[in-house]
């Protein structure tokens, strides 16, 4: 195991990004940036022994700063959507950047956690980002420190640990924004890619998209991924919720949650045999079919566009400062934030 660091770029206010490799001894890597604490890439063997990248991104630092999709990053402080950009904590509102329609997605375009220049400290084989928050900026309270660490493990496992502190009540919801195509990044859309979520439950979204505070069930719809299935099998079905969203790209809720680190999703394509079983301590997901990619140059020339990846970006749900119903996303003096999801990959014939 080992950590190589090497010069990936520089800002234009002169500061060095910095590419970490982390590799292990069975043919797998993964590579990480101090800008935006992003996964630049993840590579492991297919059924037949070939290496191939199967996260989406970009070769160049001057892409990053653009990145409409959020490729690879670290979103935060609060992931996802706050409805009418707004919210409250103990009587006092608090207003976010209104950005997508009349609500507020991933806390900040521009200025939140993907788009920072983050702290970054290597270990035998891992590597912890870390930034601090002052209170007010971005419109949330406290005084934060928060934290992603990237491990890689000889059993392939890629672990990202999620620790964040607040001197004040606040909103604490981060997020890995990666979008897989487990053939290869570049090859093809990720429809025939076979998804298994164990929830029988989602967040069904109103027109905005904002969830209506419902959990209903999924037996019986689109949404219903209890047993493995197709992802393109039922994206395009006559259903209120697929086409309010373009797709998929709903929260859905963890069966079981317990606060202990869980196996949740599996993904397998079929073509190259890998798969991904994730898991997380997290009470939500957000599985995204990546139906606004935008057509785009990727990493090696690749062509990306709709449907190119998909993301499982693990979560509390969306637009919970808003929802008391759901799992609180509120952390501070009394409450650390502290969460943990892993990637396994592996091969199946």
């Amino acid at each position: 195991m080992a950590v190589v660091k090497e010069l990936f770029g520089t800002c234009k206010t002169g500061e060095e990004i910095y590419l970490y490799t982390l590799s292990n001894a069975n043919g797998m890597s993964a590579q990480v940036i101090n800008y935006g604490a992003i996964l630049v890439s993840v590579k492991t063997p297919d059924k037949n022994g070939n290496v191939e990248d199967v996260v989406l991104g970009y070769d160049k630092l001057e892409d990053y700063f653009v990145n409409p999709s959020f490729f690879g990053a670290t979103v935060g402080p609060n992931a996802n959507r706050v409805g009418n950009a707004c919210f409250a904590i103990d009587g006092q509102t608090y207003q976010l950047d209104v950005n997508d329609g009349e609500n507020n997605l991933h806390t900040h375009l521009e200025l939140a956690f993907h788009k920072r220049v983050w702290n970054a400290v290597e270990g035998e084989n891992s590597v912890s980002f870390s930034l601090t928050e002052k209170d007010g900026n971005l419109g949330l309270p406290g005084n934060r420190k928060c934290s992603v660490s990237y491990t890689l493990t000889e059993d392939n496992r890629l672990k990202l640990h999620y620790h964040g502190e607040s001197d004040q009540k606040t909103i604490i919801n981060m997020t890995n924004h990666s979008y897989f195509n487990l053939e290869g990044q570049g090859k093809g859309k990720i429809e025939d890619h076979i998804l298994w979520i164990k929830a029988s439950r989602y967040t069904p979204v109103g027109k905005t998209p904002i969830p209506t505070g419902e959990l209903a069930p999924v037996a019986g719809t689109p949404m219903d991924f209890t047993k493995p299935t197709r992802v393109g099998e039922r994206i395009a079905d006559d259903f209120a919720q697929l086409k309010v969203t373009g797709g998929y790209d709903h929260n859905w809720v963890i069966d079981d949650f317990d606060g202990s680190v869980q196996l949740f999703a599996k993904v397998k394509a079929p073509v190259s045999g890998r798969t991904v079983k994730v898991y997380t301590n997290l009470p939500g997901v957000q599985f995204y079919a990546g139906n606004f990619v935008d057509t785009q140059t990727g990493k090696d020339g690749s062509v990306y566009g709709k449907r190119s990846g998909l993301c499982l970006e693990t979560q509390f749900y969306p637009d919970t400062p808003n929802k008391p119903e759901f799992p609180s996303a509120v952390f501070g003096p009394d409450r650390i934030y502290d969460y943990t999801t892993i990637f396994e990959f592996g091969i199946e014939d």
